[in-house]
């Protein structure tokens, strides 16, 4: 059954609140801006350095590799030895290495640096929510949870359209450049609202080095495996050694005192184990949308890609505009409900998208875009408080870490099943070369994988009602807590 506090928690001053929370959208901004605005330079930088479009995928790949190996030590490293100094280190270390971006000489260095600045968002997103939840009382997580999602979708809103002006007027080194300026300014808001001490946190020292490594290779081998099934037939070798990696990660952690994981956050509360496993299956499902319907508009409406760009900016923006609101619901309603309810609007979106045709019309794709935002934002604030809730404060940053490898590896599985459909239905043809008709089939066949991958995580989603807990209610003093 679902708990509530009744009573809020310390809180800290309204100033150094404001500031966290300045601190933590600020940074939920840079993080998605610079990667959604990155998207418009491929062609300036395989131009300027005389590289293939495949190497130049790196500079997006080596980021994302980077962050999803890094997310879950560099958490268990700030609930440890101090989340402050992660945080500072993250924010100050993510504005320098955008610099030396801007700066760089090569596609070599270019990558090198994005590989350093994944390692920099990592310490970012370990420790950014963590640090605005332990200064704002728990009955008011949903809300800055919401205001924080808000702030990412505005980033992959405005990236585009931000992106492609200094792209095209100023070249792809102005985007590092203005990154590392809010950088900056985001450094300054950690400076005033991160706390020296977070509540929950334990200085304990950096322990369970094996176990880091283990991790680290684990999911660096099954992101990577996926990411080349089908154009490596060294894929699947790579990928089955991140499964075998996995077991054995599980294996030693259960017997390891202080681990990088504590298993038993799964195995003791399904709560917990089962809105992890929505956010990955909702992931999976949804995060092709963008690609796919992007194609779509250039190859079947013959709509230019700036203009397609354009049209898609209708998702993200709906999801900036609801996640507050939503958030700020998941305080009052319980957060697996009002998931739930967006896990089944992404389904019903994804099978209007499985039905667009030769001629359907631009109203039906905008709306459909339109519905699976707004289902998106009525899941995501909701089920991030739901998993946080479900911890202790102690491990804010662990479970925060584990939700964005989640996200990681959802997005990986999705363009995964992408280019294995498209191996299947069209051999070594690129989708924008192929025929509009049999472009329509593979989306097709696409889009009803991700339909059967968003009903089970709705399965998932609904199971959890009666298995959440909030282990904060468990250690109160004074107020009883109250259930649904």
């Amino acid at each position: 059954m679902y708990h509530y506090r009744k009573s809020e928690a310390p809180g800290r001053p309204p100033k150094e609140r404001k500031a966290a929370l300045r601190m933590t959208m600020t940074t939920a901004f840079i993080t998605t801006f610079m990667g959604s605005a990155l998207n418009l330079s491929v062609p300036a930088m395989e131009t300027e350095f005389r590289v293939s479009a495949a190497t130049v995928g790196w500079v997006v790949t080596a980021f994302t590799l980077s962050v999803a190996a890094l997310s879950v030590p560099m958490g268990k490293i700030a609930d440890s030895t101090g989340r402050r100094r992660v945080l500072l280190l993250g924010i100050g270390s993510f504005a320098l290495f955008s610099l030396c971006c801007a700066f760089s000489g090569s596609i070599r260095t270019v990558i090198l640096f994005r590989v350093l600045q994944g390692v920099s968002a990592s310490m970012i997103f370990a420790t950014n929510n963590a640090i605005l939840l332990s200064v704002f009382p728990y009955t008011e997580h949903g809300r800055v949870l919401g205001l924080s999602v808000a702030a990412t979708y505005t980033g992959l809103s405005a990236g585009p359209v931000i992106g492609g002006f200094l792209n095209g007027t100023f070249g792809w080194r102005s985007i590092f450049l203005v990154t590392c300026g809010i950088s900056l300014v985001a450094l300054a808001f950690a400076f005033a609202g991160a706390p020296k001490r977070s509540a929950g946190t334990a200085r304990k020292g950096i322990s369970d080095v094996p176990g880091n490594i283990l991790y680290i290779a684990m999911i660096t081998a099954i992101l990577y495996g996926m990411s080349s099934l089908s154009v490596s037939p060294r894929g699947k070798w790579i990928l089955g050694t991140g499964i075998l990696l996995m077991l054995l990660f599980g294996f030693r952690e259960t017997r390891t005192e202080d681990p990088v994981i504590r298993m038993s956050m799964f195995s003791r509360d399904a709560g917990f184990t089962l809105s992890n496993l929505a956010a990955l299956l909702n992931y999976a499902a949804t995060f092709a949308i963008s690609y796919l319907v992007s194609i779509y508009l250039q190859v079947v409406m013959g709509y230019s890609s700036r203009t397609a760009g354009l049209i898609l900016i209708f998702m993200p923006l709906v999801q900036a505009a609801f996640s507050p609101l939503m958030g700020r619901l998941s305080d009052r309603i319980p957060p697996y409900k009002l998931a739930t309810g967006g896990m089944i609007l992404c389904v019903a979106g994804l099978a209007l998208f499985s039905r667009l045709g030769m001629k359907t019309p631009l109203w039906y794709v905008i709306m459909t875009l339109i519905l699976v935002g707004f289902g998106f934002a009525l899941f995501s604030s909701p089920n991030t408080n739901a998993i946080l809730r479900s911890v202790s404060d102690a491990e804010y940053s662990v479970a925060n870490s584990i939700l964005s490898t989640m996200r990681t590896a959802g997005q990986g599985a999705a363009m995964a099943i992408v280019t294995i459909v498209v191996g299947l239905n069209l051999g070594n043809a690129a989708l924008t070369e192929t025929t509009p008709r049999l472009l329509v089939l593979t989306l097709h066949r696409c889009f009803l994988i991700f339909i059967v991958l968003s009903v089970i995580g709705v399965f998932f989603s609904m199971k959890r009602g009666g298995a959440a807990r909030d282990p904060h209610t468990e250690t109160m003093e004074g107020g009883e807590p109250w259930t649904e």
